[in-house]
């Protein structure tokens, strides 16, 4: 497919997955995950031939303008759609397939531990949900889904739907996968734990002095 038939294809899909979305000189002029696609379009154009430093340029100025930032060695696949867009990372050595959709804050990273393929791969049809990350040389199969704020440390399967930190499968192929420990409206609070703690010290320490008055009170 021809370069700018592929950019016609990259607005066509903003209409298909933004209800807001109204006229095609609007989504052109205003949506920055259509200009940092196609700005990386361009940039794995040039990274591909070994112009490693305009793809980097390029990169970086589409960084600068639009808040989303996506390796120029990142393989992006056809009616890639960014939602919002802001703070997005992709990293160098992401794969991903065809009608993918990612919101806002998404990372695709990886954990610093890797050389070589050290980034995530994503199949087609997966959808990646606002502030999730999705972090090493993992495969997130075809037609799953990441719920907002999971944190994927390990493989997906096919037609999948992900949540919770560390990020665990709770239904595949349509159906609820039970875990034990997979409880996300009780997930732990730190903070309450340890005041909870501090209460509980404050009123053994209480009954202890109270003791100490009831022996002195009985000896006078």
């Amino acid at each position: 497919m021809g370069l700018f038939k592929m950019f016609k294809e990259d607005v066509d899909v903003v209409f298909d997955q933004d209800p807001a979305a109204r006229k095609y000189l609007e989504v052109i002029l205003t949506y920055a995950g259509l200009h940092a696609i196609w700005s990386h379009r361009v940039a794995h154009a040039c990274y591909k031939r070994k112009f490693f430093f305009m793809a980097r340029v390029i990169s970086q100025i589409s960084r600068f303008f639009t808040g989303i930032e996506i390796h120029p060695g990142a393989k992006i696949g056809r009616r890639f759609f960014i939602d919002h867009g802001m703070g997005v990372v992709v990293g160098e050595t992401c794969e991903i397939g065809d009608n993918v959709t990612l919101f806002q804050g998404v990372t695709l990273g990886g954990t610093g531990k890797e050389k070589g393929k050290r980034h995530p791969t994503l199949k087609d049809n997966t959808l990646v949900a606002t502030g999730a990350k999705v972090l090493g040389s993992i495969t997130i199969g075809a037609n799953s889904k990441i719920g907002a704020g999971s944190v994927v440390l390990h493989e997906v399967p096919d037609n999948s739907t992900v949540v919770g930190i560390p990020g665990r499968v709770v239904v595949q192929d349509g159906k609820k996968i039970r875990t034990k420990d997979l409880d996300h409206h009780k997930l732990p609070d730190p903070v309450y734990d340890r005041l909870e703690e501090m209460e509980q010290e404050m009123q053994r320490l209480q009954k202890q002095l109270e003791d100490v008055k009831g022996v002195k009170q009985d000896v006078d």
